[in-house]
């Protein structure tokens, strides 16, 4: 045995009789998070609380002495909810697919892989089948660092009786993929719409002779490349992974930083966690100074505003709906007063949701 290797094998070791530790006490919360689960089903009280979950690792972060990291902590703690949970109850999570988009990720990062995911077509199909029960929640694409708002997630969010009740926002890293991972004999580059906007300068630079073709998500662009050698892809890892796809260059959306920010929907009401976020959607008569009038409550009770954004009401007059995050649970003092003197002055008024604030 080399001294490298009689340095390593107690190491080793100690790893192998922490590692059975470590088992035995997952076993030991696996068995305790089944006895809640009996609890709540006399009460049927909700399998998933984001709020509570988020209070577990917000106290561990806390408690923690290192090395592990804040991320490494939300992340092994995740996987360790997801897999408990799914000993309670089975859960059925609905996203834009196919299998491979930027949705399936964000689905994964915020409820764990302990779940059943339901690729849909659509965004429409993605709240459809939550309203009728096949799924218990959604994740849907709502703003781009780079593009802006996703106007239909906007439109559907206003329409619908759900709820916002979580957010999680990926860094999102585009590669231009094909089969061989060269263009020869390429002719056309797919993906969704914004990852093309994403992507437009590094490819009028690079690739300005492929025709460019919008399609429903990258991972269906990832799917038609893997089939036809005469199609390229913009997608990421997860798509190339699938499809069994070869980079032809890695990273290329314009942003360096591009995010892009998703929203749990669902019919759950969080309870405040003291670091939450409240949405509202909000319309105005077309006066004078009415969107003075809007904002100004926020400010006089000291309530700040996260995003705002404007939206054409669709009534054929031009009037404009207001999607606004404001900084806050409902059911805090100082908004519950801004929100009742909002309601005032407002037109029309909905909350979509108070949640835990992913920032």
């Amino acid at each position: 045995m080399s001294t490298e290797e009689q340095r390593l094998a107690p190491l080793r070791e100690k790893i192998d009789a922490l590692d059975a530790q470590i088992l035995d006490l997952l076993t030991q919360r696996a068995r305790a998070a089944q006895e809640v689960g009996h609890v709540k089903g006399g009460f049927a009280s909700p399998v998933f609380r984001p709020e509570r979950e988020r209070q577990v690792v917000a106290r561990l972060q806390e408690i923690n002495q290192g090395p592990l990291l804040p991320d490494g902590i939300a992340a092994i703690w995740r996987e360790v909810m997801s897999a408990c949970r799914a000993l309670e109850a089975h859960q059925t999570i609905a996203y834009l697919g196919p299998v491979g988009t930027f949705s399936e990720q964000a689905a994964q990062t915020y409820f764990g892989h302990s779940i059943a995911g339901l690729p849909c077509a659509s965004l429409d199909e993605v709240f459809e089948v939550v309203e009728k029960g096949a799924a218990q929640f959604g994740v849907v694409p709502v703003e781009n660092s780079s593009e802006g708002a996703i106007s239909r997630t906007l439109d559907l969010l206003l329409d619908s009786s759900m709820r916002i009740s979580g957010e999680v926002v990926l860094p999102i890293r585009h590669h231009l993929l094909t089969k061989s991972g060269n263009l020869d004999g390429v002719t056309t580059v797919c993906a969704h719409a914004q990852a093309l906007a994403q992507c437009q300068q590094w490819l009028s630079t690079y690739a300005p002779q492929l025709k460019r073709q919008a399609v429903s998500s990258n991972a269906e662009a990832a799917r038609l490349a893997a089939e036809d050698a005469t199609l390229a892809a913009i997608a990421g890892n997860p798509a190339q992974e699938v499809y069994g796809l070869q980079a032809v260059a890695a990273q290329i959306q314009d942003d360096a930083h591009n995010r892009t920010r998703f929203v749990v929907v669902g019919n759950y009401a969080c309870q405040s966690t003291g670091k939450d976020q409240t949405s509202l959607v909000l319309l105005v008569d077309n006066q004078p100074g009415a969107v003075y009038r809007l904002l100004a409550p926020l400010a006089k009770h000291g309530v700040s505003m996260n995003r705002f954004e404007s939206r054409p009401a669709r009534k054929g007059t031009w009037e404009y709906h207001f999607y606004i995050d404001i900084a806050g649970h409902a059911d805090d003092e100082k908004v519950v007063k801004a929100l009742e003197e909002l309601k005032g002055v407002a037109a029309f008024y909905k909350n979509l949701g108070s949640y835990p604030h992913s920032a």
